[in-house]
């Protein structure tokens, strides 16, 4: 393929107990253009993207050079279009999209000599965990671990009926700041709580039970110390299910909050719930209902 295009989604981590362990797949995209030619250029386009580098030094140039390194070739010369609709630092895995993205892209230059389970392992390696990277390049709901041995991972089809709303508010979050947070021991109390509300979620969303994710998605590990860095966070947590939601979490690192509802249902009290949220504690930003993403990355050649 002279011209193609990879476009990877956005993800949302953790889902509350799934700490670096769980994910679900969101239909907005990173999208990559990639043009054999004689020299190579980095394109970064639109506003969201305005001071990423044009050059080499952009992460996902840096990520196709990761795949290179690891089979032991070269790139080819290429332009590198860049376009993303995944908001950064919001904690819908605007990172992993990008990282994604550019493994793929660099494996197809070169003929794809790796496989779907390699490209996840380095992924994951790259990130340090694989709860964003799993479902940007698998689709739909990924549980996944990473250990010694590699990466291993169930891909779950979401439950039928499961919607997505998320509140993105308009203010960054980095991943670093919001891991600086966390304790470095927990108590046995709060390991168990988080053991068994994880092992909950995975089979309530394996199974359909969408009754269940209120109490699964509760959450000691991460959520009640990265509130103070959200305001409106524990709001959130504690109301949204008397407004239409069937559970909520914080996405990711956050600021992003995510809100299950039930896609039969309309959204309109939820959504005047967390615009009142934000209005509350001083915040602008947007709310809006996702599709579940349920491809993952994909690769197109251009015509």
């Amino acid at each position: 393929m002279s011209t193609f295009t990879v476009r990877a989604p956005a993800s949302s981590a953790n889902l509350g107990p799934g700490f670096d362990s769980l994910g679900i797949s969101l239909g907005l995209f990173t999208t990559l253009r990639v043009t054999r030619q004689a020299r190579t250029e980095v394109v970064p386009l639109g506003p969201d993207l305005q001071g990423t580098p044009a050059d080499t030094s952009n992460y996902i140039y840096k990520c196709m050079q990761i795949t290179a390194r690891r089979v032991g070739r070269e790139l080819p010369p290429v332009r590198v279009e860049i376009e993303t609709e995944v908001p950064l630092a919001r904690g819908l895995g605007s990172s992993a999209a990008a990282l994604v993205a550019g493994l793929v892209a660099a494996n197809v230059l070169l003929g794809e000599p790796l496989g779907q389970d390699e490209l996840l392992d380095m992924a994951a390696r790259e990130e340090g965990h694989a709860d964003n990277v799993a479902p940007a390049l698998l689709g739909g709901i990924a549980v996944a671990t990473l250990d010694k041995v590699g990466t291993h991972f169930v891909r779950l089809s979401p439950p039928e009926h499961l919607g997505v709303t998320v509140l993105i508010p308009d203010f960054e979050l980095s991943t670093s700041k919001a891991r600086a947070v966390l304790p470095t021991e927990y108590s046995r109390a709060d390991t168990v709580h988080a053991l068994s509300h994880a092992a909950l979620l995975a089979a309530a969303l394996a199974t359909g039970r969408l009754d269940l994710l209120e109490h699964a998605m509760q959450d000691y590990v991460h959520q009640i110390w990265r509130a103070p860095l959200v305001p409106g966070l524990t709001d959130v947590l504690e109301g949204a299910t008397r407004h239409g939601a069937l559970g909520a979490a914080l996405s990711g690192a956050g600021p992003t909050v995510l809100c299950f509802h039930d896609a039969r249902q309309d959204t309109v009290g939820l959504h005047a719930f967390l615009h009142g949220v934000m209005k509350r504690n001083g915040l602008d930003g947007r709310v809006m209902n996702l599709p579940i993403d349920l491809q993952g990355v994909l690769v197109s050649e251009d015509q």
